[in-house]
């Protein structure tokens, strides 16, 4: 079926502060539809629909789906968009206050979004100026999503997907890929969206990993570690990470102090982290107690 051209009958202005370009070529919205291959049933969660161009197509294969929208504006036009093609629910929210958790389990503050019992599928063509905030929320939320297919600025994707030794790997990329399997699919031109941005954009899928690969950290004690290490990504770990690990600490768990973070896998942050927590979990069991 042909998709909906909405941008042709929308008479609604993209707003700059929403981060607003809406997506319109239907040769790149066919390719994703068939990169996320949605079947019936599959519970879809769509973040920022704007005016549906994905919204139809993701909704004549899944049947029924649920929506997040910030813009209150858009949301009258997309639901008589969508009447007669299946089941949306349209949630009126910023999708950082959304708990995906509670959504996959049935139990929102909005009864009825889903009914419970298994995995998110979310897809979403992400506001550039607030990616990386949504992506740490969905991660968050791991535990309850099957994948993710996003589109981001193509610079974003590359770190998301880059390995160790790149110039573009770093924080953004150990934390993603210790919780994900993360696969940049393809590139989508400015050309695509109206307006167009002035950036390329890629489409990149997120697929959590399975508990069992999760790594057994305490993931404050990670986030310091890896905050630290790219903070001053040009210095050695020694430097970087001098008011964290101490340089025969940092060797201690297998790593070479005189590197820099970008060389390092992911896995090496996690031993970091350990020894982090470790010490912070030593020193706090050596803090004197008050007398009862």
């Amino acid at each position: 079926m042909k998709p909906d051209n909405a941008a042709t009958r929308s008479a609604h202005v993209p707003r700059k502060r929403f981060g607003q370009h809406f997506l319109h070529d239907a040769g790149i919205l066919r390719r994703i539809v068939e990169a996320i291959a949605p079947r019936p049933d599959d519970r879809v969660v769509e973040i920022g629909p704007g005016e549906g161009a994905l919204t139809l197509p993701l909704l004549r294969a899944a049947r029924r789906m649920t929506a997040i929208e910030l813009d209150r504006d858009l949301i009258a036009a997309l639901a008589e968009r969508v009447r007669d093609l299946g089941d949306l629910t349209i949630v009126s929210a910023d999708v950082l206050t959304v708990d995906f958790t509670a959504l996959a389990a049935g139990g929102t503050a909005e009864p009825g979004l889903l009914p419970g019992g298994s995995q998110l599928r979310i897809v979403g063509n992400l506001p550039y100026n607030i990616s990386t905030p949504i992506l740490f929320h969905c991660l968050d939320h791991a535990a309850a999503i099957a994948d993710m297919h996003f589109m981001l600025q193509k610079e974003v994707v590359e770190r998301m997907a880059a390995p160790p030794g790149s110039k573009t790997y770093g924080r953004l990329s150990v934390m993603l890929q210790l919780r994900c399997s993360v696969e940049a699919l393809f590139k989508v031109p400015p050309g695509a969206f109206r307006p167009p941005p002035k950036v390329d954009s890629a489409i990149v899928r997120l697929t959590p990993l399975p508990a069992s690969a999760l790594p057994d950290i305490d993931p404050r004690a990670l986030d310091r570690v890896v905050r630290a290490a790219f903070g001053q990504r040009r210095k050695t770990l020694a430097n970087a990470l001098r008011d964290v690990l101490s340089a025969a600490k940092i060797e201690s768990a297998g790593v070479d102090p005189r590197a820099r973070a970008e060389q390092l896998a992911p896995d090496a942050f996690v031993a970091l982290a350990r020894l982090l927590a470790a010490d912070a979990a030593g020193a706090s069991a050596n803090e004197p107690r008050a007398a009862e």
